[in-house]
């Protein structure tokens, strides 16, 4: 014990005699003396107030933008757009771009200058060459897409016109609206190379959110039409300067039955219909998704209703119509008429040739003939007919497989544009 005692006094004696070397002390120090004096970070309510209104100035600001408008006027393109579009560039509704490139072929390819809203960007440009646009048609300038900040934006139509002598071609072209917060927008186009080859061509552009057209209404619809073969959704109504566009997705099986299917559905201003300008369509992940595309609302707006007058519908038959008695009068079903024109059998088989109006599909069709049924293979021969009331009849040929004289036609039933009648009112502020 006593040398245990003895050994701990030793060592603390010898800690005791160390220390620090100079060199290492002098760098501690200097590390400190420079390094900030730590303490926690309190963020008075002052900071925090004024650190919220700039981030809403910085938003809002940069919304307000968009919202704006006002530009110069655009020249020379009166006879492509509409009257809408051309009280819109009167009232300089638009911005001057003026970019220009040159074509592989020489051609010079200006952008004059874009017209933007929540709806759509609508590209003004014109081609020109000296020694003429021989296939103005089909020029050697082919838009596709226009890219910037948060912005990819497909062509959607476009028109052109050429000069007297051919040297010159104006058009516009529409594609999707494009994102607000661009500051720069980017032209992708092809032009023809050497062995016909598309080469991919770039023609950048600033873009000033100042000068896009205030959206008058944007609200969301939320109703459902019920319908033969399923459903239809209307979303929303977005009316800009432009065009009023309402846009819904539909889950019915015949909707591609029948052309035109959408043509029957009315937006219906101030107790007025608001000319539809075009439609468009196409599949999506959980349905299809569709566009209905209107002029512009009146002003000032009173009412708003959408009024799905028809659509495509579907009328089970389960009908068996003898042919003894075909030429002479028609059948009717729910207002429409079969005429059964001709009869024939022909070395391709037996043919049947019938008039229905142009929106009726005839649905499971076959004939009977010495107690077999035969299906139908398929229907030649369609031209349309217009009658002197403006009816359009459309006459085709059914064929099947068989040399035997038929008894029947059967039809299981027809697809046809239905009168449905759905009213759906859009409150107006």
């Amino acid at each position: 014990m006593d040398n245990i005692e003895k050994r701990l006094t030793e060592e603390n004696r010898r800690l005791n005699t160390i220390a620090a070397p100079e060199e290492l002390e002098a760098r501690l120090r200097s590390a400190l003396e420079g390094a900030a004096p730590a303490r926690t970070k309190r963020i008075s309510v002052v900071w925090r107030a004024a650190a919220a209104a700039i981030l809403l100035i910085v938003i809002f600001g940069y919304n307000y933008n968009a919202f704006a408008f006002y530009g110069k006027k655009l020249l020379g393109f009166d006879e492509l757009i509409s009257s809408t579009l051309q009280e819109l560039n009167d009232q300089g509704m638009g911005q001057l771009v003026d970019r220009k490139a040159t074509l592989s072929d020489g051609t010079e390819l200006t952008i004059n200058g874009i017209m933007t809203d929540a709806n759509q960007l609508i590209l003004y440009y014109t081609l020109t060459n000296p020694r003429g646009i021989d296939d103005w048609s089909d020029p050697p300038f082919k838009p596709s897409r226009i890219t910037g900040f948060l912005t990819n934006s497909h062509l959607e139509s476009g028109v052109s016109q050429p000069n007297e002598g051919q040297t010159e071609v104006k058009g516009t072209i529409t594609f999707e609206p494009v994102s607000p917060f661009a500051k720069k927008l980017t032209l992708h186009y092809f032009e023809l190379g050497e062995n016909n080859q598309l080469i991919d061509q770039t023609l950048s552009f600033a873009y000033d959110p100042n000068q896009a057209m205030q959206t008058e209404v944007k609200q969301s619809i939320g109703k459902k039409a019920q319908v033969d073969k399923g459903t239809i959704n209307f979303q929303s109504i977005t009316a800009t300067p432009t065009m009023t566009m309402i846009e819904g997705s539909l889950n019915v099986d015949n909707f591609d039955r029948l052309p035109g299917a959408l043509d029957g559905i009315e937006l219906i201003a101030n107790g007025v219909p608001v000319e539809r300008t075009g439609s468009g369509h196409g599949s999506s992940i959980g349905g299809r998704k569709f566009d209905l595309r209107y002029n512009p609302l009146p002003k000032p707006l009173k009412s708003l209703e959408l009024v799905m007058k028809e659509f495509a519908g579907y009328q089970q038959l389960d009908q068996r119509l003898p042919l003894a008695s075909a030429g002479e009068e028609p059948f009717t079903w729910e207002g429409k008429e079969l005429w059964v024109k001709k009869v024939t059998i022909t070395s391709q088989g037996v043919e049947i040739t019938i008039a229905t109006e142009e929106d009726v599909l005839l649905d499971g069709v076959s004939i009977e003939t010495q107690g077999k049924t035969i299906s139908l293979r398929t229907t030649v021969g369609q031209i349309e007919t217009k009658l002197e009331d403006g009816t359009i009849l459309k006459e085709r040929t059914l064929l099947f497989d068989s040399q035997a004289k038929p008894e029947y036609l059967r039809i299981k039933g027809m697809h046809y544009m239905k009168e449905y009648n759905v009213v759906i009112d859009i409150p107006v502020d």
